[in-house]
């Protein structure tokens, strides 16, 4: 009877680690479909969010009007194609008698050759109008008008002021040249007033895998913001469903944090290959400055989730049974209970509070992680500060609670009747 019992035991424990070794290896693979998928997440809310909201495509491509190698970009750019259109022979000849001695004495004061002059007058009116709160204007304008173009742009197919042709997506700079040659017919180079309307690109994007992007940044749209829920559903599936769930989210939650780590240093290494491959006739700074402007959201995002893996793995070891982990929470409450022990001393009494909070400590502690956990919900655009931010002021209540919770009441000391 007991060999009998021994071995059904045998074949229940062989059960038991079979059952246990099919769930640990599901929840790992979940939890590895979501790590790899977490940076496909954050790539795909920026693109829902960049190509898809125009706000907030405006307010992230808005402060290039103020990028001074933007702004030279701009101005040699119609300058370019403003001198191209300009007969040097007939420049002095054409302008009217009383607008040729100011225009001579300007073209004299910037040097001997005709066409360098005529070059650096041109060139100084252009960046006085990119510089100036106008072109900011334009930019901002023309840029809320031709995101619907923008969006067809990324997706396939051109139009309006954004063109894709090729590997390159550009603006057109109409506006601003407009506004250029209205400055050189008022400083007498009344000739630009007879320069049609001219059409010159500024280079917003150029790589000889765009077609390959659009195809990603299509699926990735097309994903929106249902991946990241995804992700997150798929690691805590994993972590649901393994045995050890403590030691797994903590892995889980770091691994997110590499895995998206590694997507930064990825954009890092592409903005080095993309800028030196540009072609010569491209302002790399300027190039450098509308890929840093681009990505801005996406490397807040990086960082953002970065944060909040740490985060977690951290709150997740601290609560664990582990003896680091108990030796930190000890000098957490020795540490409180310290401050409780001088306020003590001090006469500070804090009537019922304290044993109402003793009382609905469980109670207040998930409050206060709820209400963390809703604020970073709610917060439309959250960063790797704010959810340390977040973080730091959930440990300052829970430490204030903790020190509520061990308030001790002290009850006034009689002295002894004698007895006569």
């Amino acid at each position: 009877m007991a060999a009998l019992e021994a071995k059904e035991s045998e074949h229940a424990q062989a059960g038991g680690g079979r059952r246990h070794r099919g769930r640990s290896f599901l929840a790992a693979v979940l939890i590895v479909i979501g790590c790899v998928l977490a940076p496909l997440a954050v790539v795909a809310s920026w693109s829902a969010d960049q190509v898809g909201n125009t706000d907030r495509y405006v307010a992230t491509i808005g402060p290039l009007a103020s990028d001074p190698d933007v702004q030279e970009a701009v101005a040699d750019r119609a300058t370019d194609a403003l001198m191209s259109r300009i007969d040097l022979a007939t420049l002095l000849s054409d302008a009217p008698a009383a607008d040729r001695p100011r225009l001579e004495k300007a073209l004299g004061r910037l040097g001997d050759s005709l066409e360098g002059a005529v070059r650096s007058f041109v060139h100084d009116k252009a960046r006085a109008v990119a510089g100036s709160d106008a072109f900011e204007t334009i930019w901002k304008q023309a840029n809320r008008q031709i995101h619907s173009s923008l969006d067809k742009a990324l997706t396939g197919s051109g139009g309006g002021s954004v063109k894709l042709e090729g590997d390159t997506v550009t603006l057109d700079l109409a506006p601003l040249v407009d506004r250029v040659k209205q400055r050189l017919v008022d400083e007498g180079m009344t000739v630009a007033g007879r320069i049609p309307e001219v059409h010159t690109e500024f280079t917003l994007v150029r790589s000889q895998d765009i077609g390959k992007v659009k195809t990603y940044v299509r699926l990735l749209q097309l994903a929106g913001n249902w991946l990241p829920v995804i992700a997150l559903v798929l690691v805590a599936a994993g972590v649901l469903l393994s045995v050890r769930k403590r030691r797994t989210l903590v892995t889980a939650a770091l691994a997110v944090a590499v895995a998206t780590g590694l997507l930064g240093i990825g954009l890092r290494v592409f903005r080095v290959l993309y800028l030196d491959r540009l072609p010569a006739n491209v302002s790399q700074d300027a190039a450098a400055a509308v890929y840093d402007t681009m990505t801005h959201f996406l490397f807040t995002t990086v960082r953002m989730v970065v944060a909040l893996g740490v985060v977690v793995a951290l709150a997740a070891w601290l609560t664990g049974g582990g003896r680091r982990a108990g030796l930190v929470r000890g000098l957490w409450t020795s540490g409180i209970g310290a401050v409780r022990g001088t306020a003590d001393r001090a006469g500070m009494r804090l009537g019922p509070v304290g044993p109402f909070v003793r009382r609905y400590r469980t109670w207040i502690t998930w409050v206060l992680v709820a209400a963390a956990l809703l604020t970073y919900l709610l917060w439309s655009y959250p960063t790797g500060w704010v959810v340390v931010g977040l973080a730091l002021c959930l440990l300052f209540l829970l430490a204030v609670t903790e020190f509520l919770a061990g308030e001790q009441q002290h009850e006034p000391q009689h002295e002894p009747q004698q007895l006569g």
